[in-house]
């Protein structure tokens, strides 16, 4: 600019993005170029949570069935035993959903599906 040019009152900046959901929680997806940093997906973390104290319940034999656990808990024993498989994700992938380091396809949905048991083909499903 000019030294005797007008400053316009307004700046209008294009960003070209697009929004997806993320566990449950819309987030915008910029295109590539500088990396965002990642946030833990907080329900993730929750249902990761609850899934080793469940274990922890069951196996301290505090309650002797899921379905006990389920009804004491007021969910659906069926939706208890899903979340209760998370803890059988191999560590290294349970350490990165709590540092936020999973990739955009591990959501909640997607963990609660049924998943292989062997680590190696784990970490192939949720790559």
């Amino acid at each position: 600019m000019t030294r005797g040019a007008q400053i316009p009152e307004t700046v209008t900046l294009h960003v070209p993005f697009r929004v997806v959901k993320r566990g449950g929680r819309k987030e915008m997806q910029l295109p590539d170029g500088p990396v965002q940093p990642r946030r833990t997906d907080s329900t993730l973390v929750k249902a990761l949570a609850r899934a080793f104290r469940w274990k922890k319940m069951l196996e301290s034999g505090e309650y002797a069935t899921i379905a006990e656990l389920a009804e004491r808990e007021g969910i659906a024993s069926s939706y208890m035993t899903r979340v209760l498989r998370l803890t059988l994700l191999a560590p290294d992938i349970v350490e990165a959903i709590l540092d936020g380091h999973q990739g955009p396809e591990v959501t909640l949905a997607r963990a609660l599906e049924p998943f292989p048991l062997e680590r190696t083909e784990q970490r192939e499903h949720f790559r």
